[in-house]
């Protein structure tokens, strides 16, 4: 993959933290904290949900003991039979999440059938960054409207459930830049610490209607689905709340390990999850009344206010968790082509994988306040919720079918059969969060298309820049041959001339020698490629090919979850024999201008969209960490 819009290859940045520096147990608590607290914040809400869209409300016992099954099978089929036991075999060199699985599928087939991957690669995308900015709102309110419910004070307290959840989130997007190495290491614990006692609430309330166990069964789920008829599907739109956070599991595989996710899944997450809703359900089968607000109305009256500042502590964490992942997703897409060059921040020069990205703190934070304002209340924001993770789902199950026919070479008939499983189930709960768009689930659809537009956009107007470069550049080999028969002026030193192509001569090497009538000593022609997998041994770093005298071909090579450091990279070049001092060398960068062409490969809407992308892209010489001072770039205009 390469960016051929400053005539260099593009490059990944941020690493993921091995998952074999630190202990088995100690790695499943840190997963705790970073993986499940997201679907550790559900039962605030999902009960609830569920109940409202059913027939009776929750007021018959039918349909409370269907509600708990559908909850239960849910976790048991979507979470731990299709992400635990099956998806996360189908890792990138350890890595999971939809673009590690796209990269991999790719590898796996070429021609056409590639071009579809890379569309489910990038509506998947999209889709996590509607998650993102819902994420946040969703949880975060839930946990503070237990204001309302508060003991002797809720009334007087209700007024404030906005502005406090506004400043909660204000500050939680304020303090990104500084990084989370510091108190990341208390997340694992507190989250510990919520499940645990999502667990102990449960099992007190158990006993009220010890009954409830029989929920265990999936036929009640079946039978209340058929009582409500057509609501039945609203139902399952409420009952899917209680997995969002499940492609979470996966997507974060490659910084805890398999073992550490699937041991804290089994043993604390999902016995802890089981509890609390049968916990809630007992609670509405002895008490009807409880069934609008269950989860804060099990709670008992002596531990209300503790209880309620864990839970605003997990949403954090959780919102926390989710906007992180919004920058390894960005990163991600930014090394495979997918986005612009953007300023990603390491906030850690000690602890891998801490990145800031100050563009999509931005964006999440005004898309998460525009939501808050919009819906105003929890019940609201859970009808936007939902759509866009069962998209994410759906297109990590299509990707799972091309791992299983081409990467563990099953019969077509096996492939379409496992995936087509796990498909049927993503695409009944696509259908149930479809009929939500009205209520809202249309607001990450939204914010979905927008980016589809800019990374096709981004994806198609580089691939266009490249294929004019190519029909436009001289081949490298030629232009030597030229040389050595009129050969410049020669300048001492060397430079390095950075290029997408290193088979064609690079445009700022031509305007060299064009206007300054020059050519160095050594001259390097630089490229950085970002391979298909997630991170690149340091001895396959760089790779030297000599041309003649006066030219080497240097391929740099990053994983998508590494950092570009070209100084860094080059200092490697020593051990093969070819130093130089990179404080006496000049590094070349060519500096595409693009203007505008209706009859020249895009739509001139996209044409537009394409030169805004490129204007607003992050410096090369940054994203690169070249020293400044080192830097030429020399100009050219073209048409896309």
């Amino acid at each position: 993959m390469a960016d051929p819009t400053v005539d260099a290859a593009g490059a990944s940045e941020g690493d993921a933290r091995s998952p074999h520096h630190e202990g088995f147990w100690a790695l499943a608590v840190g997963s705790v904290g970073v993986v499940f607290g997201d679907i550790g914040t559900s039962p605030l809400y999902a009960m609830r949900v569920a109940l409202a869209n059913t027939q009776s409300g929750g007021a018959d016992r039918l349909t409370v003991l269907g509600v708990v099954s559908l909850i239960t099978w849910a976790l048991i089929m979507i979470v731990t039979v299709k992400y635990v036991i099956f998806l996360m075999r189908a890792d990138n060199k350890g890595e999971g999440g939809t673009l590690a699985l796209m990269a991999l599928a790719q590898r796996l087939i070429k021609g056409r059938r590639s071009i579809f991957v890379l569309i489910l690669g990038i509506i998947g995308a999209a889709l996590f960054y509607g998650d993102g900015v819902l994420t946040p709102a969703v949880s975060v309110v839930s946990a503070v409207e237990g204001l309302k419910v508060a003991p002797g004070i809720g009334h007087l307290l209700a007024p404030w459930v906005m502005p406090i959840s506004i400043g909660i989130l204000v500050g939680l997007f304020a303090v990104q830049s500084r990084g989370t190495a510091s108190v990341g290491k208390f997340f694992g614990p507190i989250t510990v610490a919520w499940f645990l006692t999502l667990g102990a609430l449960g099992a007190l309330h158990i006993a009220d209607d010890p009954s409830i166990l029989s929920g265990l069964s999936p036929h009640y789920g079946v039978l209340m689905l058929i009582q409500n008829g057509v609501l039945g599907v609203l139902i399952l739109g409420g009952v899917f709340l209680a997995v969002t956070g499940a492609e979470a599991l996966y997507a974060d595989m490659g910084h805890f390990g398999k073992g550490p996710l699937r041991a804290a899944w089994a043993f604390l997450v999902l016995p802890c999850l089981l509890l609390n809703y049968f916990g809630q359900g007992a609670m509405v089968l002895a008490h009807p009344e409880t069934r609008a607000n269950p989860f804060f109305e099990m709670i008992p009256e002596v531990v209300y206010w503790p209880v309620l500042l864990l839970a605003t502590v997990g949403t954090i964490i959780a919102s926390q968790a989710v906007i992180t992942g919004a920058f390894s997703v960005t990163q991600q897409a930014v090394s495979l082509g997918l986005l612009p060059r953007m300023d990603i921040r390491r906030t850690s020069e000690t602890q891998a994988g801490q990145i800031f990205v100050p563009q999509i703190n931005l964006m999440l934070l005004v898309g998460v306040l525009g939501l808050i304002v919009l819906f105003k209340t929890s019940d609201n924001l859970t009808s936007a919720y939902g759509i866009a993770v069962t998209g994410a789902m759906l297109v990590d199950t299509l990707l799972f079918f091309v791992i299983i026919r081409h990467l563990w070479k099953r019969p077509l008939w096996q492939a379409a059969l496992g995936a087509g499983f796990f498909g049927v189930i993503d695409i009944v709960f696509v259908g149930a969060n479809l009929l939500k768009i009205p209520q809202g689930a249309w607001a990450p659809l939204l914010l979905g298309v927008i980016l589809v537009a800019v990374m096709l956009t981004w994806q198609r107007g580089t691939q266009i820049l490249s294929e004019k470069a190519r029909r436009d550049s001289l081949p490298l080999l030629e232009l030597s041959d030229i040389l050595k028969a009129r050969g410049p002026y020669r300048a001492p030193g060397t430079a390095i001339f950075l290029t997408s192509d290193p088979d064609t001569a690079p445009v700022a090497l031509m305007h060299n020698l064009k206007h300054n009538k020059v050519l160095h000593e050594k001259n390097i022609i630089l490229t950085v490629h970002t391979a298909e997998t997630p991170r690149v041994p340091e001895d396959q770093r760089i790779r030297i090919e000599p041309i003649n005298e006066d030219f080497k071909k240097i391929v740099v090579s990053y994983g998508f979850m590494e950092s570009p450091n070209i100084p860094k990279a080059l200092g490697l070049c020593r051990k093969q024999g070819l130093k130089f001092d990179i404080m006496a060398t000049s590094f070349f960068l060519g500096r595409r201008s693009v203007v505008p062409s209706a009859q020249s490969g895009m739509p001139l809407w996209q044409d537009k969209l394409f030169i805004f992308l490129m204007k607003n892209a992050a410096n090369p010489t940054d994203f690169y960490k070249i020293p400044p001072g080192r830097v030429v770039e020399m100009g050219t205009q073209v048409t896309v």
